[in-house]
């Protein structure tokens, strides 16, 4: 595989692990954004379906999604806001997060007064971010899952290379010799390779498993 696209395939995206619920109140209007991780259109739109059935009673149930690692797949509705002013924003900031596989909808309580076109899209802005920030936000990573076998010479010079790459073992099995599995990511794959060989003058094997996303980081936005 060429270089480019090796690039391309290892680079970093964020998904919701944990889907979450935020508001945001404008001149009285109750804006409640609800998030949750989705895999494909058809459970994104089963998904604003079941918004619309909690909220029944709502001014308005706005959406947006985002599908794919690359974000191929993007939909939004304004649900009978003036066009641009609610399902477009709710889609930029999703973009702007690089967060994918994820859907939200945001539910309207309309408070008496008018917001005008700039205050809807500030609402509807805010009230994502706030629902964004009741999730739990995972960084999905290309990787490499590895296999190091050594001796009990150099099993201390390993953990302390895991230690200062800041990985930590999956699994660590004791017999006659030491294995650790370990998840590294793809471009920092090599140089741990090299650097572990020459700390334990070989006597470390390093074997290649499979090549894999995992999630990375965990938490918030905030």
């Amino acid at each position: 595989m060429e270089k480019d696209q090796m690039q391309e395939i290892a680079k970093p995206y964020r998904v919701v692990l944990e889907g979450g619920q935020g508001e945001f109140t404008e001149k009285k209007s109750r804006f409640i954004a609800t998030v949750r991780p989705v895999e494909s259109e058809e459970e994104a739109s089963a998904f604003i379906e079941e918004m619309k059935k909690t909220y029944w009673d709502a001014s308005h149930n706005c959406s947006a999604f985002v599908i794919g690692k690359k974000a191929e797949l993007t939909r939004c509705s304004d649900d009978g806001e003036p066009a641009r002013t609610a399902g477009r924003p709710m889609l930029e900031v999703l973009l702007g997060e690089e967060i994918r596989n994820v859907a939200v909808v945001v539910t309207r309580y309309f408070g008496g007064t008018l917001l005008g076109t700039g205050g809807l899209v500030r609402a509807y802005t805010m009230a994502v971010k706030e629902g964004l920030a009741a999730c739990r936000i995972g960084t999905m990573r290309f990787g490499v899952r590895m296999q190091i076998d050594t001796d009990y010479n150099g099993v201390g010079k390993v953990q302390y290379l895991l230690g200062q790459a800041g990985l930590v073992p999956e699994e660590t099995s004791y017999t006659d010799r030491v294995r650790i599995r370990v998840l590294v990511p793809w471009e920092e794959a090599g140089a741990f390779e090299k650097k572990t060989v020459e700390a334990t003058n070989a006597r470390a094997v390093l074997t290649r498993l499979e090549q894999l996303y995992f999630v990375d980081k965990e938490g918030s936005l905030q």
